[in-house]
């Protein structure tokens, strides 16, 4: 019986397979297989990483710095596994913030990959359970992750734990190398074979804080069908690296094959789609931005008619969409569905409809994104599991595209005439058949117009038209259309030339002018105009600038020189000038320059002579290629600004373009002229490293240097010494402002203010902007700036020269890094820059430590004055500024300190806007509040509502009652010594890098000092010699030829002493007589000392010896040089053994003790402030309750109930102006000593300590304390009478004598206009204000006393000036102490003047001080008007007129 072997039960499938089958094909293992993960990978590759089949596809990719759509072909595996390590670049940001660089090559020839990214390295440590190191386990080990723990939400890529273990195996070359700062360890590994092979793992030291990671790879070209990197496949990728630089934004530098990817938002990505769309339109696609949150960033834009989108979920392209692009696009759809569907009832407009026409931008956060496949092209995520909102903001929905067509709105037209624009001068034949042939010269200002209508007097008014600007236009490329609708001058520049928008012009024969003139100054504010304006038509009518000769300049000379023969030369640039200035070389003679930086300085007639030669000074602009619409660009768009940076970097001095040609490309305008604006802008508005000063800052030191200001001085008047000695070439407000910048000393302006505030400067209660007028206040050199800027200094600077004089040099060089002590803030073309103040004794204290080799100390931000307290912040460089609030009880706070830069009067209005019953307060938190404070104390009382107290403490009271702000170190930019700018991390950076240079000047300091002693001590020495051989008898001086003389000198061996030449230039116009004597002296002495000798040497060398007075060439003299050359040789000595450190030491010690005064002034002053606000409250009281006594006109001494009244006085007087009586008839007057000017307080200080003014108290007006006399001295009984009507006073106050290149008049009194007949007189007010009253029969007596008071008041004259009459003094002098004055306005018989130190009567008795009583008699009320110039301050004399005045002066 035969056996059948039974066979088990199997499927259907393989129940069809025949027995044969099997045994003649594989065998039941080979049918059968088991794969490992890797070789599963390798064999079916769709699962994991897409098709490794090439695909045909119309994609967007990135070529020639633009997005291209057209068709590719490439492998989506490929391109996967790029992608994989790109998007673990981008999760590192996530993981660490501080990363800023990502970098990616693509290196086609080598068939290598690399990604680098400078975010946190991976450990290298070994993995405990797994026993290998992590960067191994991460890259070689297939299913490894770190992001297996759903619960914990990240916003990262990777999910799976394939990732970039796919590309390692798709790769015959896989490199890992990473720096861990942490375990300071770096770490190489290679794996090869298709991740079938690694090496070991190389691990070396690197330092700490050292982090990056960097993968390598070449992709086995092989599996994908392909033998090297194609072209379409290069271009996909190059896209992919853009959307990442698209996807960080601005806080990731982003660079392909070593060049910076220029995109920092992604409104600057989704720029690139729209711009490559826009080619194809007749009109740009419109396009509307918002970002909402942290998280989601949309743009929104219209699409041909099918919705496309283009989105990324944490920086995954996900290219088929997915929910959260659903969610943003159902947002707008619903939106524009239902306004259209309200609006118009038959409508019935669908989603899908409105969706069709999007095009939407997405760029998301989402925690924990799922996808539909390892591939990731579409977001699976619910909404609900997003981790954040996106609702849309009301205005992007509201928007509905409308601003292309609001800007129609402004839209010119071509007409015959426009109507209404003021200051047009249109062009006879505008907008008719020639306009074409019409141009429209746009001018800087009204001056500029005025010269452009005097050359149309040439050129004809049929052809020309003539429109000025009003300052710089709109930068129209950042402003929003609600900007440029608004703006006037744009909308009339649109009527005028009859521009319409979005309008493409490739003729000008549909405008009103067929050619635009721009004419400006020539200086770099008139260049930033005319690029202004470019950019204007650039960014709306591109095209237009592609019109030959549509843009036109007019250009002027901007130095003219004039010979006297008659020849004259124009240049217009300042190199060309330069060079013929140094082809003259001497012979200079005969040659006058003028400076025409301004359209206004040339006259009519020249203008005249412009218009004629207009060939010459017309220039075309020309558009070459794209370049220049690039160049334009750079310099105009925010997009552009790290480029920028670039630009300005690369500028180099003596750029400039070239004046003769008769055509302009843009891109040479702003590489050539524009960047020079860039630049100055750029230099006024950041200060240098060295001495912290802007340059209008430093022409201002430089002339309080120069005009040693060390007595005050008219800011008015200082504006324009300042304006004429620095060639300072802006506007005088400006310049006002800047020296009242300078001077401020409230808390938040200067640590150290260089000038003396004399006057009110501004206070912190609206942060310096309450200043006076700059022709009410005066300033002068603060004592302290000549301890900050040694004056030995001075002779070692650069100094710059311009306009053919030498005015501030480059920088100087302070004791100390002044930027520091002062802080400063600015934003210039490219780059911004905000720098605290710090505390000038640490600042001293980190010198000492360097000068000792010592560590510096970390320095905190500290500002004179401020109580508050400034703590470091969590972030770096971050400092929080607290104010301070104190709790008076349980309802009410004081509020004593703001946070720096809070000033009190916007504070006032925030707690008006919190304040119960204040207007539109919806939920007030306080129920009122009072101050208590003045201009420099803050001192706010609030009492809060009772149910908000618990609500308010909770959430604190420093927070709700905005007492903190914050200071950042983070944007400190500054210029360097060498000019060029520079970040610098901390203010110990800038320390650092001030004290090689500061030490090194000391260096150069003791050279110079050494020098010049040793220069003295020859001259000293040779003086003694020619002394000597003229008294024995050896040179023979009188009766000889001077060049005889010279020739003995020169054989006898004395010292040639050469003068410094003034060296040969051309004559400046409008150089000062001054100026021109001085250089016509010279000149003159140059030709009678110019003939020289066989060894060099001119007659004017021995000048020295030879202009010695007679009077000083005896055997006294000699004993006095050489007792002068002995101190000299000790202080030589003595200097050269010291060494520059000691100078430097030297020089902080007196700093210190300056500050010291300074603190001990403020603490006087303060001091002093408290005292006279507690006296003037109880004078208050006692004026409004005691009634004065009667005035008693008795010579005797007052008695102890009459001090006592003194005493209560609100004039708390410390200084009186002495009046010296003189011993006997016709005695001199012997002079008091004079007190160092910075010790003696000014007489606007000394008149507020007396509270003199007509604010003052009458009542108290009457009383003073008794002044102190010289000795052997009384003071006049008259002239203390005077004192006690002292609240009408009036001080002039004028500058030195000897200071006639600022006034060279002297100042006069004020005059007055007489008081009508019967009309009622101006008296003081009582004390008591409106409350209380006049008394009546006072009222009724000023009327009839009239007559008498004239009759007392002349008396009282020709008494004060008999004595004067009888003295020894002469008039001359007493003219010459006595300034010229106006006549008296009142009764020109009181108006006489009358020194009050000059001899007086002998019979006069000395001052006793009357009790004081309610109101004067009419006939003995006396006003005294003290008139003082600065030169009788300090001798301590007053000059007065007195006068019988019905009225009081009213103040100014």
């Amino acid at each position: 019986m035969e056996v059948h072997n039974k066979r088990p039960l199997q499927s259907s499938n393989n129940a069809n397979i025949e027995p044969t089958a099997l045994a003649a094909g594989k065998t039941i293992e080979e049918m059968y297989q088991k794969k490992s993960q890797l070789e599963h990978i390798l064999l079916r590759p769709d699962t994991y990483v897409g098709s490794i089949e090439k695909h045909t596809q119309t994609l967007w990719v990135y070529e020639n710095e633009e997005m291209v759509h057209r068709p590719i072909t490439y492998v989506p595996g490929l391109y996967k596994i790029f992608d994989e390590i790109l998007v673990n670049a981008a999760d590192n940001k996530q993981r660490d913030p501080s990363m800023d660089s990502v970098k990616v090559v693509i290196d086609v020839e080598q068939n290598l990959i690399s990604v680098y990214n400078n975010g946190d390295g991976v450990p290298v440590e070994i993995h405990q359970e797994e026993k290998v190191y992590v960067p191994e386990l991460i890259f070689g080990h297939l299913l490894t992750s770190s992001n297996y723990d759903d619960s914990v939400k990240k916003t990262t890529g990777g999910r799976n734990g394939y990732g970039a273990k796919l590309t390692n195996i798709f790769s015959t070359e896989f490199v890992i190398e990473t720096a861990d700062g942490k375990r300071q360890r770096k770490y190489k590994q290679v794996f090869s074979n298709n991740m079938g092979k690694k090496s070991e793992p190389a691990i070396t030291k690197c330092k700490k804080g050292e982090n990056w990671t960097k993968i390598s790879f070449k992709p086995d070209l092989e599996k994908f069908r392909m033998t090297y990197l194609e072209e379409d496949v290069v271009a996909l990728m190059k896209k992919r690296v853009v959307d990442l630089a698209g996807c960080l934004g601005k806080t990731v530098k982003v660079e392909l094959n070593g060049r910076l990817i220029c995109i920092k938002s992604f409104r600057d990505y989704a720029d690139l789609y729209l711009k490559s769309a826009d080619k194809s339109r007749p009109v740009p696609l419109p396009r509307l931005h918002a970002k909402v949150g942290d998280r989601w960033e949309i743009c929104v834009s219209l699409s041909d008619g099918q919705f496309q989108q283009v989105s990324f979920v944490n920086s995954i392209a996900t290219i088929k969409g997915g929910t959260h692009v659903d969610y943003v696009t159902n947002q707008i759809t619903t939106y524009v569905m239902n306004k259209v569907n309200k609006k118009k009832k038959d409508a019935n407009v669908k989603a899908h409809t409105v969706k069709n026409h999007l095009w939407v931008f997405v760029n998301a956060l989402i925690d924990n994104p799922a996808f539909d496949s390892q591939t990731k092209e579409t977001l699976t995520t619910r909404q609900s599991s997003f981790g954040s909102k996106c609702d849309l903001p009301e205005s992007i929905l509201k928007d509905d595209f409308r601003n292309s067509k609001d800007l129609k709105k402004t839209d010119g037209t071509k007409t015959q005439r426009v109507r209404g624009i003021v200051k047009l001068e249109d062009a006879n034949d505008a907008g008719g058949k020639n306009s074409d042939k019409c141009t429209l010269i746009l001018t800087e200002g009204d001056s500029a117009k005025a010269l452009a209508m005097a050359g149309l007097s040439v050129v004809g008014r049929d052809h020309y038209g003539v429109f000025p600007l009003r300052g710089k236009l709109l930068n129209v490329r950042e402003a929003s259309s609600k900007q440029i609708m608004e703006n006037e001058e744009i909308q009339n520049i649109k009527k005028i030339l009859g521009l319409q928008q979005n309008k493409e012009y490739n003729t000008v024969k549909s405008l009103r002018y067929g050619h635009l003139m721009i004419m400006t100054d020539q200086d770099y504010d008139g260049s930033h105009i005319k690029g202004l304006l470019v950019n204007f038509v650039h960014s709306f009518w591109p095209s237009l600038l592609k019109v030959p000769s549509f843009l036109v300049e007019f250009t002027t000379p901007i130095i003219k020189a004039f010979h006297s023969n008659g020849t004259k030369l124009s240049f217009y640039s300042m190199p060309d000038f330069e060079s013929w200035k140094e082809s003259l070389g001497n012979n200079a003679n005969g040659w006058k320059i003028k400076y025409y930086k301004g359209l206004g300085t040339s006259t009519p007639q020249e203008g005249r002579e412009y218009f004629r030669d207009l060939v010459k000074h017309k220039k075309d602009f020309v558009w070459e290629d794209d370049h220049d619409g690039d160049a334009i660009e750079l310099a105009f768009s925010k997009k552009k600004a790290e480029d920028r940076k670039n630009w300005i970097r690369g500028f180099e001095p003596g750029t400039c373009r070239d004046h003769m040609e008769t055509h302009i490309n843009y891109k040479d305008f702003v590489n050539k002229e524009l960047i020079l604006f860039s630049r100055a802008d750029l230099q006024r508005s950041i200060p240098s490293m060295v001495d912290g000063l802007k340059p209008g800052q430093r022409k201002i030191l430089f002339c309080s240097f120069k005009k040693k200001l060390f007595k005050e001085i008219k800011v008015g008047q200082f504006i324009g010494y300042v304006s004429e000695q620095s060639a300072y070439h802006h506007g005088e407000q400006s310049l006002a402002s800047t020296i009242i910048g300078m001077a401020q000393d409230f808390v938040g302006s200067n640590n150290i203010n260089l000038l003396k505030p004399n006057g009110q400067f501004g206070t912190r209660n609206m942060g310096g902007k309450d200043h006076a007028s700059a022709r009410y206040i005066y300033t002068e050199l603060n004592p302290i700036t000549r301890c900050l800027f040694h004056e030995d200094d001075d002779k070692l600077l650069d100094y710059l020269n311009e306009d053919g004089k030498s005015i501030e040099p480059h920088w100087y060089i302070p004791v100390i890094p002044l930027v520091l002590v002062n802080g400063s803030e600015g934003i210039g073309t490219g780059w911004s820059s905000y720098i605290p103040n710090y505390n000038p004794r640490d600042i001293i204290a980190n010198i000492r430590r360097l000068l000792n080799d010592e560590t510096l100390m970390p320095m905190d931000p500290w500002y004179r004055g401020f109580k508050g307290s400034i703590e470091k912040s969590a972030k770096e460089g971050g400092y929080i500024v607290n104010g301070m609030i104190e709790e008076v009880n349980e309802e009410v706070f004081k509020i004593t300190e703001l946070p720096i830069r809070r000033w009190t009067q916007d504070y006032k209005q925030f707690l008006e806007s919190i304040t119960e019953g204040s207007p539109n307060v919806k939920d007030p938190l306080i129920e009122d509040f009072r101050q208590n404070g003045d201009d420099a104390v803050v001192d706010i009382e609030v009492r809060m509502k009772q149910d908000k107290i618990m609500t308010i403490m909770q959430e604190g009271l420093m927070k709700k009652f905005k007492l903190t702000s914050t200071i950042s170190t983070s944007n400190m930019h500054l210029f360097d010594q060498e000019g060029k700018i520079k970040k610098y991390d901390n203010p110990e950076q800038i320390l650092e890098e001030f004290f090689p240079l500061r030490l090194e000047y000391y260096e150069r300091r003791k050279k110079h000092k050494l020098d010049s002693l040793e220069r003295h001590l020859l001259v000293l020495g040779n003086k003694v010699r020619f002394i000597l051989g003229v008294v024995n008898g050896e040179i023979i001086v009188s009766n000889r030829k001077k060049a005889d003389l010279f020739m003995e000198l020169q054989r006898k061996g004395f010292t040639p002493m050469p003068r410094k030449a003034r060296s040969e230039e051309p004559q400046v116009a409008g150089e000062t007589d001054d100026n021109s004597e001085e250089q016509e002296n010279d000149n003159t002495r140059e030709q009678e000392t110019s003939s020289t000798s066989a060894g060099g040497a001119r007659i004017g060398d021995y000048e020295y010896l030879l202009s010695m007075p007679i009077g000083t060439l005896t055997i006294e003299s000699v004993e006095k040089l050489l007792a002068q050359k002995e101190e000299s040789e000790k202080e030589f000595e003595i200097l050269k053994g010291t060494p520059p450190t000691s100078m430097w030491l030297k020089d902080l010690d007196e700093l210190e003790k300056k500050l010291d005064d300074l603190d001990s002034k403020e603490a006087e002053e303060e001091r002093r402030r408290l005292s006279q606000a507690n006296k003037k409250a109880t004078s208050r009281e006692v004026t409004l309750v005691a009634k004065k006594p009667p005035r008693k006109n008795n010579k005797k001494a007052n008695n102890v109930k009459s001090a006592d009244i003194v005493a209560n006085s609100s004039m708390d007087v410390e200084k009186v102006v002495e009046v010296a009586k003189p011993k006997g008839r016709g005695g001199s007057r012997k002079a008091p000593t004079k007190k160092d000017d910075n010790e003696v307080q000014s007489l606007q200080e000394r008149l507020a300590a007396y509270n003199l003014g007509p604010s003052g108290d009458p009542s108290v007006a009457m009383e003073t304390e008794q002044p102190q006399e010289p000795v052997g001295k009384k003071v006049s009984k008259r002239v203390g009478a005077q004192k006690k009507s002292s609240a009408a006073d009036v001080f002039d106050i004028s500058d030195d004598e000897n200071e006639d290149d600022i006034d060279g008049e002297d100042l006069e009194l004020p005059q007055q206009a007489a008081p009508e007949a019967g009309k009622k007189k101006g008296g003081r007010k009582p004390a008591g204000g409106q409350n209380a009253k006049k008394p009546a029969a006072a009222t009724r007596k000023r009327g009839a006393t009239s007559k008498q008071s004239q009759v007392l008041s002349q008396k009282f004259i020709t008494d004060m000036l008999q004595p004067a009459e009888n003295s020894e003094i002469s008039p001359e002098k007493l003219d010459n102490k006595v300034r010229k004055m106006r006549d008296s306005p009142f009764n020109k018989k009181s108006g006489s003047v009358l020194q009050g130190s000059s001899s007086t009567s002998p019979d006069i008795d000395e001052v006793q001080v009357a009790p004081s009583r309610a109101r004067p008699q009419r006939a003995n009320r006396r006003q005294t008007r003290y008139v003082l110039s600065e030169s009788e301050i300090d001798s301590d004399s007053i000059a007065f007129i007195s006068d019988d005045s019905d009225f009081d002066e009213d103040e100014d």
